[in-house]
Parts: structure tokens; C-alpha cells; sequence
């Protein structure tokens, strides 16, 4: 029996979507793109004279032409620069180092087998969305490694192998806003957030760190877990049915850690035991806390909180070489270099993104088109009293619909965050706030676009696995009710979190702090 199968367009509307989104090109010349769609619309507004007095600093601020002398020269002078300062860039990379490590050890594919591995059935989708909504912090690892494992995992308790896909799926996808530790998406966002401030506010020593939306995201994971369990379980379960093995496919059980792999994690809990010790340790004795002027200790603003991502990419660097020393995946340092080489080889398309976004970026900024539509935005906005509910679910939509077509949360963000920060914070919405609600906005939705290439990737490998005749309309037929009832159980949330006041991340408010603005 032939496990090869065509890949279907999907029926209805989702086909339609399909094909639109298939003729998008890459990131990257998305980006070259829009630079060149803002160099002409400078030149426009600039010729129209265009120009708005900027509440926040009640300077006139006007459209520069980017064909001028001075725009050709400043692209001359910073195009290297623009590259180089993108804030993602660096996090990025610096992260993916650690963490790519941690991967090449084996460590996330023995973690993942150990909390699966003896799982009651009756709680199977409760841990396999739980580990999803965690297991991002490995980035696309987690797709990569948990839904052949929750596969696996449904398959040998008597559930639909493929519906432990989608929750795996589901669990990952969504989990990029909700985590019960600071992850790279974190990190991400809020250099975008902080990007777009800047662009708003030139010179302003107005931030936010990445520990802003931690408070909501930490609660927040066992909420969509326990979502995506229960919709899975009461509705996509019963759209699969009872599974039966079509005859020629191979039988798959899950996967026991062996007794090298049980020694590896035992040393990485207890090398990172101490690593945790020894930077408790060093808040209080350093101090690597904020020292106030009366001499208190502070947790906002510290070297600690400031140098977060040193801290995880020591962490992540101990837990892989721990791991990887111990099961015999590294035994000299050369394995170690190859290991970083290996996952950094992979991070070229992510340049490319990362050069034409920073250009994009600069440029919009250096024109003053985001914050001339900032301001044009606000005005409107406020001239029509559109505030609170409206003003959110109108920006939540915006990011909803933009999903189908880009389904990367910093690509969206670095077009939308310079354009929607500004405009909500001169109605005194706090960045911190802004970014939660796209996060918000964003995560849901990224279970159900067509552009996601994991969709694809489950596609093919319960095809081959499990089910040489499924198709992509059953795969987003049980993704559909995943995503709309989690979009809205999640909103709901979010609005009872907000009307009690509760803050978002340590030292993030819900409005903007005086002086600013």
C-alpha cells in the first residue's frame, strides 16, 4: 500500500485562501517591497506638503522625501546600521544558539517522551496542550518534535493519532502568548514594541522589557491549555471518530527514555538547580538587583531584568552541554561548536527577513509616514469616539485578518506596531497593553492560517503515518473550533484580568505614565 499523496487544495473559502496566500512571495521581498511602496509615498505626501503637530511633542512634524539628497544619503550612511540595530536581530540569533544547542543534544525530544511517557488517558490532551504551550520556548522545535510524539502518545491510550496532532499543533501555535517562562517570542516582541516606540519618540528613554506581559502570559497558559483539551476532547474528537489502521502501515508506539537519556535529564535538572542557585545568588549578593537609594533591592529595572537574555542563554548553554556531555553527543568541544553551527546554518532566510525588515523599518521611521499616520489615526478615532471595546476588537480584527496572508507574529508586528503603538498610546493605552492585545489577537488565529508551513508538515506526516487518505479540509475542519473558541474564552479573560486591574508583567500599567507623552 503507497503512503504518497498528493497534498489537496482545501475545499470552500479555505481553498480560496490557499491559493491567494500562495502567491505571496517571501518575507524578505515583502519587505523590499514595502520599502519601495514608503519611498514613493514619501515622495507623494511630501510633494502634497503633508504635515500634523505631534501631541506628544507639539512639534510640527512633515513627510521626508526619500528621493532628495538627504534621502538618498541617509540610506547611504545607515543602510549597515539599520541592518545591525534591528532589535530582534541579535536576541534572535544569541537565543538560538542556547537553544539550538539544547536541540542537537536531544534534550527537548527526551523532555517531551518524559512528561508524556505513563500519561493517564483520561488527562492525555490536558498534558499534550500543556507541553505545546511550553515546548515553545524551543521555537519551531516544538512543532517539529511533539506532534509525531502526541501522536504516538494518543495512538498507544486508544485515542485518534491525528486528533493528538492537532492538539500538539494547537498547543504550540498558541503558545507563542502564553508560557510559564519568558521565551524568545517575549523577547521578540517587545523589540518591536519597543522599535515602534521609538520611531514615535525619537530620543526617548521610554521602554518596556520583556517581562511586561509575564504576569498574563504565565496564568494564561493553563487557561488555553486546558481550552484546547476540553474542545478537543468534546468536539474534534468526536468529527475523527474511533481510528482505524489502514492495513500495510506499520505500528507506532510511543518511545521510552532509555537509561542514558534518564541519567542525561537528571544531571540537567540538577546542573540547572544550580545555575538557578547561583543566580538567586547573585541578585542578592552582586547585587544584580536595582539598588535603590535607600537602599532596598529591586527587581524593575535591574542588571538581572535587563540582561534576561544573557541569563536564558546560560541556562539553555549549561542544560545542553550537561545533557548532551552525559548521553555521549558530546565529547569533545568541537561537538559542541558543530552542534551551534549546525542550527545557525539554518537562520540565513531569517537574515534576509532581518535585513529588508530593518531597512523597511528605518525608513518608515526616518520619513515620518508611521507617526504622520499615528497622529492622523488618533484624531480620527477620537473624533468619532471610537475608545475601549470597539477601538480593541477593531485593532484585534486587523490582526486576525492579516494572519491568513503572514502568519509571522514579528513579520505583522513590524508592519503593525509602528503604526497602531503610536496611535494607542496618544489615547493612553501603555505599550505593554498594546502588545499583549496583538499578541492576544495574533496567537489564536495562527492555529488556522493556511500560511503556516506546520499545518503542511502534520498534513504529511499523519498521511504517512496514519491515514494515507486524509485530507487538508478534515485538518482545519478540526483546527476550526480550536481557534474560534479559544480566540473568545481567552478575550474573556483578558477582559475580567483588565476590569480587576490586575497588572500585566511587573511594572507594566494599563495607562501611560505621566510625562511621557
Amino acid at each position: 500500500m503507497s503512503n504518497t499523496t498528493s497534498t489537496p487544495r482545501a475545499p470552500g473559502i479555505l481553498g480560496t485562501i490557499e491559493r491567494v496566500c500562495d502567491r505571496l512571495p517571501p518575507p524578505g521581498v515583502i519587505f523590499f517591497v514595502l520599502f519601495v511602496v514608503t519611498a514613493v509615498a514619501s515622495a507623494i505626501l511630501s510633494g502634497l506638503g503633508v504635515a500634523l503637530v505631534n501631541p506628544a511633542t507639539d512639534e510640527l512634524v512633515t513627510v521626508q522625501n526619500f528621493f532628495s539628497a538627504d534621502g538618498i544619503n541617509w540610506l547611504l550612511l545607515s543602510m549597515v546600521e539599520n541592518f545591525s540595530t534591528f532589535y530582534p536581530l541579535g536576541m534572535v540569533l544569541v537565543l538560538t544558539m542556547a537553544v539550538g544547542l539544547c536541540d542537537e543534544a536531544g534534550l527537548f525530544s527526551a523532555a517531551i517522551r518524559s512528561a508524556l511517557r505513563n500519561t493517564p488517558s483520561v488527562i492525555v490532551p490536558l498534558v499534550v496542550a500543556f507541553v505545546g504551550c511550553n515546548g515553545n520556548i524551543a521555537s519551531d522545535c516544538c512543532n517539529i518534535v511533539l506532534m509525531p510524539l502526541a501522536a504516538a502518545v494518543y495512538y498507544s491510550v486508544g485515542k485518534h493519532p491525528v486528533v493528538g496532532m492537532l492538539v500538539a499543533y494547537a498547543g504550540c501555535e498558541a503558545g507563542f502568548a502564553c508560557n510559564l517562562m519568558l521565551s524568545a517570542s517575549d523577547s521578540i516582541a517587545t523589540g518591536l514594541t519597543n522599535t515602534a516606540i521609538q520611531i514615535f519618540l525619537p530620543g526617548s528613554d521610554f521602554t518596556i522589557d520583556m517581562s511586561c506581559n509575564y504576569y498574563f502570559t504565565f496564568t494564561s497558559t493553563f487557561l488555553v491549555a486546558l481550552t484546547i483539551a476540553l474542545v478537543s476532547d468534546k468536539i474534534v474528537a468526536k468529527q475523527f471518530g474511533t481510528y482505524v489502521r489502514p492495513s500495510g502501515l506499520p505500528v507506532i508506539e510511543k518511545q521510552e527514555l532509555t537509561a542514558l537519556e534518564r541519567k542525561g535529564m537528571r544531571n540537567t535538572g540538577i546542573s540547572l538547580v544550580v545555575y538557578i542557585a547561583l543566580v538567586v545568588a547573585g541578585y542578592f549578593l552582586v547585587p544584580l538587583a536595582k539598588v535603590n537609594e535607600d537602599g532596598s533591592l529591586s527587581f524593575i529595572g535591574s542588571p538581572l531584568l535587563d540582561g534576561i537574555i544573557a541569563i536564558m542563554f546560560a541556562a539553555f548553554f549549561v542544560m545542553g552541554v550537561t545533557y548532551g556531555v552525559t548521553v555521549g553527543k558530546f565529547r569533545r568541544m568541537t561537538d559542541i561548536e558543530n552542534a551551534i553551527s549546525k542550527q545557525m546554518s539554518l537562520m540565513g532566510s531569517y537574515l534576509v527577513f532581518c535585513f529588508f525588515c530593518g531597512q523597511f523599518n528605518a525608513l518608515f521611521s526616518w520619513t515620518n509616514i508611521g507617526t504622520i499616520i499615528a497622529i492622523s489615526g488618533a484624531d480620527f478615532i477620537q473624533s468619532v469616539g471610537l475608545t475601549g471595546l470597539p477601538l480593541i476588537a477593531l485593532f484585534m480584527l486587523i490582526v486576525a485578518l492579516t494572519n491568513f496572508f503572514m502568519p509571522s507574529a514579528s513579520a505583522k508586528w513590524a508592519i503593525l506596531g509602528p503604526v497602531f503603538v503610536p496611535m494607542l498610546m496618544m489615547l493612553n493605552y501603555h505599550p505593554a497593553m498594546i502588545q499583549m492585545i496583538y499578541r492576544l489577537a495574533d496567537s489564536p488565529f495562527n492555529i488556522i492560517t493556511p500560511m503556516n508551513p506546520y499545518v503542511w508538515m502534520l498534513l504529511s506526516i499523519a498521511q504517512r503515518d496514519y491515514d494515507p487518505n486524509l485530507k487538508i479540509g478534515k485538518i482545519f475542519a478540526g483546527l476550526l473550533p480550536i481557534s474560534l473558541i479559544l480566540a473568545a474564552v481567552w478575550f474573556v479573560f483578558f477582559l475580567i484580568w483588565t476590569a480587576l486591574q490586575i497588572p500585566l508583567g511587573p511594572g507594566a500599567a494599563y495607562t501611560m505614565p505621566a510625562g511621557v507623552l
